[in-house]
């Protein structure tokens, strides 16, 4: 996983704090849902590497993508928060 996709699943997570509360004002419950989005997102796309390597057999794959998952749900959640900021 790179910088990139955490950007992007931060990105997603912030529009997706639009949709979840109706506005685009800025406000604290608006940046916490926007981070905890953007963390779920970022530890999905991770995630669902690691879950289709182990499927596929790829053991070696999965274990070194494992520890990338926390990162990049951290990195992507503050994104989101960051980008909640701004209206």
């Amino acid at each position: 996983m790179t910088m990139i996709q955490a950007v992007t699943a931060g990105l997603a997570g912030e529009k997706l704090s639009r949709a979840i509360t109706g506005t685009s004002k800025v406000s604290a419950g608006r940046s916490a849902i926007a981070t905890g989005s953007g963390a779920l997102l970022g530890g999905v796309a991770a995630g669902t590497v690691t879950v289709a390597a182990s499927a596929v057999g790829f053991t070696t794959l999965a274990a070194a993508t494992a520890p990338v998952t926390v990162p990049l749900a951290v990195a992507s959640g503050a994104v989101a928060f960051i980008r909640s900021l701004w209206d």
